[in-house]
């Protein structure tokens, strides 16, 4: 795990990087943030957290460190050892984690729950959705208080790499880390960076899929799917919806045995409706 620190004290805000070795748009971002060396008006530790993965550009060594937390100091994988070292480093810290996706290439948030840190924090990031996964969320990093997950965008891309850099600067400066101008506004202070609102998702349940040579998903993420209306196939068997659903985090190699989720419109940041 490598640790970096902007500005002097002690941090109170905290960027994650690296948790997957196959999604090296986070720990760029995080480089290209270090080589900028950008004036901050609180200590902001960064994060590269599975070093090893990276280097061997796998997801994990020996388990997925995103299934593991809070981890274990005595712990039988890598993993688990890094979990709980990760933990202590973000103790008293608000949280922006970095990861991609095979699902799609619109950055998105996620949070365990619509809390403050949700409402502060996700408005500003420039982002149209936020999944909600409480509930659904065991052993993930999410899980620690005070922390907004965001995927990026298709894993590998230049794009990715991109927004993950767009998506910390708007971070930071939500959380006021970064040091402005006099005359420009903060996002968190109302400023035109805020946006005009996100359509907020609950997850409901994990999409299961059966051993198969190949898979297809018909379905757009986050785009609702009717009853009735087909989602996705495995060796040409066609699966359809028994009720309507918004697909996430949905794709056909994404994940070994999941197509991705099924999450339910709980309604708008800002109108009150969620």
């Amino acid at each position: 795990m490598r640790i970096h620190q902007l500005g002097d004290g002690v941090p109170e805000v905290a960027v994650v990087a690296g948790i997957h070795g196959d999604e090296p748009c986070g720990p760029r971002a995080v480089e290209r943030l270090l080589a900028e060396g950008p004036a901050v008006d609180r200590p902001v530790k960064l994060v590269v957290a599975n070093e090893a993965a990276l280097d061997a550009g796998v997801r994990y060594v020996e388990e997925d460190l995103n299934r593991v937390f809070p981890g274990d100091p005595n712990g039988d994988t890598l993993e688990s050892r890094l979990a709980h070292r990760l933990m202590a480093e973000l103790e008293g810290c608000t949280v922006l984690a970095l990861h991609s996706t095979q699902s799609t290439a619109e950055p998105f948030a996620v949070a365990e729950r619509v809390d403050e840190i949700a409402r502060a924090v996700v408005p500003h990031l420039g982002v149209s959705k936020l999944l909600e996964t409480e509930g659904l969320a065991e052993g993930r990093l999410i899980q620690h208080p005070h922390t907004v997950e965001v995927e990026c965008g298709l894993q590998g891309s230049e794009a990715a790499a991109e927004n993950a850099y767009r998506l910390v600067r708007g971070f930071l400066d939500a959380t006021n880390a970064l040091t402005r101008d006099a005359d420009a506004p903060r996002a968190a202070d109302g400023g035109t960076e805020a946006g005009s609102g996100v359509d907020v998702f609950e997850l409901v349940d994990p999409v299961p899929k059966p051993p198969a040579e190949t898979y297809e998903v018909f379905a757009e993420n986050f785009v609702e799917v009717s009853a009735g209306e087909r989602f996705a196939a495995a060796d040409g068997e066609v699966f359809t919806a028994d009720r309507s659903f918004h697909p996430v985090l949905m794709s056909p190699y994404g994940y070994e045995d999941l197509f991705g989720y099924a999450a339910d419109r709980a309604g708008r940041l800002g109108d009150g409706t969620a």
